[in-house]
C-alpha cells in the first residue's frame, strides 16, 4: 500500500486518507471489474487500521463493508485473500447477518486449499459461527488441530480456545486431538506444503501447492495445545495432575515431549497452581521443578526457580537449588536475566533473608550496573540480607546513584531503609542523614511521602533520634510544596513536640506556616500550636502561645479563625482541654457513619438530638492501624504473584453492621422496628462445613424486637428446596414472643445463600434477655429434571436439625469501646458499681483467665492489660458500651494465681446504669 508522506501528514491529507466516510465511499473498488488486488488490499488495510485505533462503524456501515469484502472471495490472489479474512474477522462483531458467509469460509478450510490463507479462514470462522453451529464444524476443527502445518494447527487451537466459553461440550470432545498436538514429534514451518494429516479426509500429501513441509524449530503448536488442554481439564484436578506428570519428563526433566520453552513455562505455572491447591502434591511437583532447573532454556530455568521461591511454607533446603540458578543469572551478560533474578531475590528476601545472603557478593557487583533498575533491586535485597557492619558502606553506595533513578525505584530504596532502621536501630545516625539528604532532593509526592513516613517510623520506634528527626521535618516544611505532607508533619509536631526537652524551638517553624501557607496548612498549624499551649508546663510559654493564637483571629479564612477562637477557650478551661486535646480515644468512624445514616433516614429521630453515647470508641493507635497503608516495598519490589492478588481485608464490625442495616431496611416490616442497636460481629455456624445444607445465623437487636437472620446454602446441584423456614423454640419464660417469619420460596445451588428471617417481640425491652433456641430447618425437597433444569411437580417435606442459637449478654448486648481507664474510672465513682469475688479453679494460668473474660464479656482491653506481666498477680482493665441506653461500663479484674487453687478473681464494675452493672456480674457469675 502507499503511505502518506511527511508533508501530506502535516497538511491533513493523512486524516482524510484514513477518514471513515472516505473509506466507505471508496469501498466501490470491491465492485470493480476486473478487481484490482493492490487497491483492495490498501483499502482493507485502512479499514483494519481504523478498527485497531478504536474507530467504530455503525451496524449498517459495518454490514455494507462486510458484504462488499466477501465479493473478493473469488479472486485467486493469496495476499488479498488473507486481508479479506482479517477484515471479515474484525467486522464480524458489528455487522449483521454475517453467518451467511459460513459456507464460503468453510470451503477455504478444506485440506486441499491453499495453506497460505487456510489459518486465516479458521480464525474468521471462529468469530462468525454461533454456539449452535459448533457441532457442524467439529470435523473441520479436529482435522486442523492435528495438521502438520504449524500455522494451521495453531490457528485451530487458538480458535478452539475462544470457542470454549460458547460451546464447552463440543470443544471438550477435541481433547484427544489437542493431546496429539502436544505430543507431536515433528512439525512443519509456516511455508506451504503437505497440509493434512489424513484424519477424516484421507491423505492430503499431494497438495496443489507442491511444497513439502520444512521442519520447524519453534514447536509453538505445543504451547497453544497445552493451553487448550488445561482449559478443558481445569475443573478436574486429578486430570491436570496427570497431565503435568506425563509432560513433566520425570525428575531430570529430560523425558518431556515439550520442545517449546513457552509451553514448559506454562506447564510450570500449572504445576505451581496444583501445588498451592493440594499440599500433598508438593514433594512430587518439587522434584519436577528441580528437574526443570537444569533445562537448556533460561526462560524455563527462571520460571521453575521463581515457582519454587513462591511456594507456601518453603524451607531453606528446598530453596537451595533455585537460589543457585538465580545466582548464575546474576552474573549473566543479559540484562533481562539479571533484572529477573534480582527482582525475585528481592521478593524472597522479605521472608527468607538468610537463604538469599549467599548471593550478597554477586549482588554487590550489580550495585554499579549500568541498568539502574537492576542496581536498585540489588541494593534493596542487600539492605534486607546484609548485616549491621555493611550498613554504612551500602548507604554511601546508594547516595551515589539516587539522582540517576526514577521516583518509583527511589521509593523502593527508601522503604527498604525504613525497615532497616527498625532492624538496626544503632545505625540510625547514618540512615537519618541519608533520609534528610534525599528529602531535599527533587521528587514527586509518592517519593517524598515515603521519606517522611520512614522518618515517622524512626521517631516512633527509635527514641534516640526523635529530636533530630523532628528538626529535619521542621526544615522540610519550610519549603514543602505538598499540602498533605505539611499537614501530617504539623500534626506529628503537635503530638511529639510538647514532650521534647526544648519544645520552644519548634514553635517558630509552626508559626511560620500560619504566616506563609495556604488555609489548610494554616488551620493545621493553629491546632499544632494549641497542643503546645495546652501541654505546656511553663506559664510563660502558655502565654506566648496565646499571643500567637490571638493573631490568628484576624485570618481571612473562617476555619483558621474558628480553630484559633476555640483553642483560646480550651487553653483557659482544663475540662475542655481534657476533652478536645488530651483525649486519647476517638469515635470508630465506620460506627459513627452507620449511626448518622440511620439517624438521617429515621423520620422521627429529628425531634431528638443525635446521641453519641452509644457509639463505640477506639484508641488513636487502633485508628492509625486501621488506616495504615501497605508498604510500598511489598507492592513494587515484589513480583506480581499470588501474594499481591490476595483477597481484600475483612470488613470491620461497624462496616458489617452498616451492611446488615441496609439489608434489613429493604424489608418494610423491619423498618417499623426503628434503628438497629447491635448486630452480631460474626455469623454463628449452625451446621458442619461438609454437610449438604449449610446454615449460619446473625442476630439483630432492636429496641423492642429481636431478628434472627439465617443464611441458608443448598450445596446439592440436582435438588431444589422450596418453602424454606427455620422453626425456633426458645426456652420457657424467655420473655420473647414470635412475631413474623420470612421464608425462602425457592433455593437452588446457584442462588445460594438465601435468607430466612425470624422475628421475636421482647416482652420487656428494658431487660437483657439471655436464652437459647432449638432450631430446625424445614423445607420441601424436589429433584431437578436434568433435561429441562426445572423442578419436578412432586416433592417431599423434610427437616434438618441445626445447632442451638445462644442469646448471650457479652456477645449481643455489650460493644467493645476504648476509654482512658483511670479518668473514666474516677468519673464513674459516683455512679452504679458492684464488686464480686469468684474462684476460677479450672483456669491454669492468669493469661487463660484474661482470654476467657475478654471473650465472655466482649469488651475492649485497655493499656495492654490483656498480656499479664506476672504469672501470679495481675489486673485486667476492660471498657465497653451496653446497648439500649445502658451506657458506658468499665470492669477491673484483680486476679491472683496459685497452683492447685487456680485463679481467684475480684470483679469490680462501674457503669452509668445499675442494669449494666448487674448484666456484667451475671455474665461472669453465670
Amino acid at each position: 500500500m502507499a503511505y502518506a508522506s511527511k508533508k501530506e501528514e502535516e497538511s491533513g491529507l493523512s486524516s482524510y486518507y484514513n477518514n471513515k466516510t472516505t473509506i466507505i465511499q471508496e469501498a466501490r473498488v470491491f465492485n470493480d471489474s476486473p478487481i484490482s488486488p493492490r487497491k483492495c488490499r490498501a483499502l482493507l488495510t485502512r479499514i483494519v487500521y481504523l478498527l485497531y485505533i478504536g474507530e467504530t462503524f455503525g451496524a449498517q456501515e459495518a454490514t455494507t463493508l462486510f458484504f462488499g469484502t466477501t465479493k473478493l472471495f473469488q479472486h485467486k490472489d493469496s495476499a488479498l485473500r488473507q486481508m479479506v479474512y482479517l477484515a471479515i474477522k474484525e467486522l464480524a462483531t458489528t455487522a449483521e447477518d454475517v453467518i451467511m458467509v459460513t459456507s464460503s469460509i468453510m470451503k477455504d478450510m478444506q485440506p486441499n486449499s491453499e495453506v497460505i490463507y487456510r489459518p486465516n479462514a479458521i480464525r474468521a470462522l471462529c468469530r462468525i459461527i454461533d454456539p449452535s453451529m459448533a457441532q457442524g464444524v467439529e470435523r473441520f476443527f479436529k482435522a486442523a488441530i492435528v495438521d502438520r502445518t504449524p500455522s494451521i494447527s495453531s490457528a485451530a487451537l487458538v480458535s478452539s480456545y475462544h470457542l470454549f466459553p460458547l460451546a464447552k461440550d463440543v470443544v471438550k470432545r477435541w481433547v484427544n486431538e489437542a493431546q496429539e498436538a502436544v505430543n507431536a514429534k515433528s512439525s512443519s514451518s509456516f511455508f506451504p506444503g503437505s497440509s493434512g494429516s489424513g484424519y477424516l479426509f484421507g491423505s492430503s500429501g499431494s497438495s496443489n501447492s507442491g511444497y513439502q513441509p520444512i521442519p520447524s524449530t519453534s514447536y509453538i503448536t505445543q504451547y497453544h495445545a497445552l493451553g487448550l488442554l488445561y482449559l478443558i481439564r481445569q475443573q478436574d484436578r486429578m486430570a491436570v495432575t496427570k497431565m503435568i506428570q506425563q509432560l513433566g519428563g520425570g525428575k531430570s526433566g529430560a523425558g518431556t515431549t515439550l520442545k517449546n520453552s513457552m509451553a514448559l513455562c506454562m506447564l510450570i505455572r500449572y504445576a505451581a497452581k496444583v501445588m498451592e491447591e493440594d499440599p500433598n502434591m508438593q514433594k512430587q511437583i518439587l522434584d519436577l521443578m528441580e528437574g526443570w532447573l537444569r533445562h537448556k532454556s533460561d526462560m524455563v530455568n527462571f520460571e521453575a526457580a521463581r515457582a519454587i521461591c513462591e511456594m507456601k511454607n518453603v524451607n531453606t533446603l528446598q530453596l537451595t537449588k533455585a537460589i543457585a540458578v538465580l545466582q548464575i543469572f546474576l552474573a549473566s551478560p543479559k540484562p533481562v536475566l539479571k533484572f529477573s533474578a534480582t527482582r525475585t531475590l528481592a521478593a524472597l528476601a522479605l521472608t527468607h533473608p538468610a537463604a538469599v545472603a549467599s548471593c550478597n557478593v554477586d549482588l554487590e557487583n550489580l550495585i554499579s550496573d549500568q541498568n539502574r533498575s537492576v542496581a536498585t533491586y540489588a541494593i534493596t535485597t542487600l539492605l534486607k540480607t546484609g548485616n549491621e557492619a555493611s550498613v554504612d558502606r551500602l548507604m554511601k553506595q546508594i547516595t551515589g546513584f539516587m539522582s540517576e533513578i526514577t521516583d518509583e525505584f527511589k521509593v523502593i530504596i527508601v522503604d527498604a531503609i525504613r525497615s532497616l532502621c527498625i532492624k538496626f536501630p544503632t545505625k540510625h545516625v547514618s540512615m537519618l542523614a541519608f533520609l534528610s539528604g534525599v528529602l531535599r532532593d527533587e521528587g514527586g509526592y509518592d517519593f517524598k511521602r515515603a521519606v517522611v513516613e520512614a522518618m515517622f517510623d524512626m521517631i516512633k520506634f527509635i527514641a534516640d533520634c526523635k529530636e533530630q528527626a523532628l528538626s529535619h521535618l521542621c526544615e522540610f516544611i519550610e519549603d514543602c510544596e505538598f499540602t498533605k505532607l505539611s499537614v501530617r508533619i504539623l500534626h506529628l509536631l503537635g503530638l511529639e513536640g510538647p514532650k521534647a526537652p526544648q519544645p520552644t524551638k519548634y514553635i517558630r517553624f509552626i508559626y511560620n506556616r500560619v504566616v506563609l501557607e495556604n488555609a489548610t496548612v494554616r488551620a493545621a498549624a493553629v491546632t499544632s500550636l494549641a497542643k503546645f499551649g495546652v501541654n505546656a508546663v511553663d506559664d510563660g510559654l502558655r502565654r506566648s502561645i496565646g499571643v500567637l493564637l490571638n493573631r490568628c483571629l484576624d485570618d481571612v479564612d473562617d476555619e483558621v479563625r474558628d480553630r484559633a477562637a476555640m483553642y483560646l477557650r480550651v487553653m483557659k478551661e482544663a475540662p475542655l482541654a481534657d476533652a478536645y486535646v488530651k483525649e486519647e480515644s476517638v469515635f470508630s468512624l465506620a460506627a459513627l457513619e452507620s449511626k448518622l445514616v440511620a439517624y438521617v433516614n429515621d423520620v422521627d429521630a429529628g425531634a431528638q438530638p443525635f446521641d453519641t453515647s452509644s457509639i463505640p470508641k477506639i484508641s488513636r493507635a487502633q485508628l492509625a492501624a486501621e488506616s495504615t497503608r501497605p508498604s510500598t516495598l511489598d507492592l513494587i519490589a515484589a513480583p506480581a504473584t499470588k501474594r499481591t492478588s490476595a483477597s481484600p481485608p475483612p470488613p470491620t464490625a461497624a462496616e458489617t453492621q452498616s451492611a446488615y442495616a441496609q439489608q434489613l431496611a429493604e424489608i418494610s416490616h423491619f423498618v417499623e422496628y426503628g434503628a438497629i442497636l447491635n448486630s452480631s460481629a460474626k455469623p454463628a455456624q449452625l451446621t458442619e462445613s461438609e454437610t449438604e445444607y449449610q446454615v449460619t445465623c446473625v442476630k439483630h437487636i432492636f429496641k423492642e424486637h429481636m431478628v434472627f437472620q439465617f443464611n441458608v446454602s443448598n450445596t446439592l446441584p440436582d435438588t431444589v428446596l422450596e418453602q424454606v423456614v427455620v422453626v425456633m423454640q426458645p426456652q420457657a419464660d424467655s420473655g420473647l414472643t414470635e412475631d413474623v417469619v420470612f421464608q425462602i420460596d425457592s433455593l437452588t445451588c446457584s442462588n445460594s445463600p438465601g435468607i430466612v428471617y425470624v422475628s421475636f417481640k421482647r416482652d420487656n425491652p428494658q431487660e437483657y434477655t439471655t436464652t437459647s433456641f432449638q432450631c430446625i430447618l424445614k423445607f420441601i425437597s424436589k429433584e431437578l429434571d436434568p433435561s429441562t433444569g426445572r423442578p419436578e411437580e412432586e416433592g417431599y417435606e423434610d427437616e434438618y436439625q441445626l445447632e442451638d442459637v445462644e442469646l448471650s449478654a457479652g456477645g449481643d448486648y455489650i460493644i467493645p469501646s476504648y476509654a482512658s481507664f483511670s479518668s473514666e474510672w474516677d468519673r464513674l465513682r459516683s455512679g452504679a458499681s458492684a464488686t464480686e469475688t469468684f474462684s476460677l479453679g479450672a483456669m491454669e494460668s492468669i493469661k487463660a483467665a484474661c482470654d476467657s473474660i475478654i471473650e465472655l464479656l466482649n469488651m475492649e482491653p485497655l493499656g495492654g492489660t490483656e498480656a499479664p506481666s506476672s504469672p501470679s498477680v495481675h489486673t485486667l482493665q476492660l471498657s465497653g458500651l451496653v446497648i439500649g441506653g445502658g451506657g458506658k461500663v468499665l470492669v477491673r479484674c484483680r486476679m491472683t494465681f496459685s497452683r492447685g487453687q487456680g485463679v481467684t478473681l475480684e470483679l469490680g464494675v462501674r457503669a452509668e446504669q445499675q442494669s449494666a452493672c448487674a448484666l456484667v456480674v451475671s455474665v461472669v457469675g453465670g
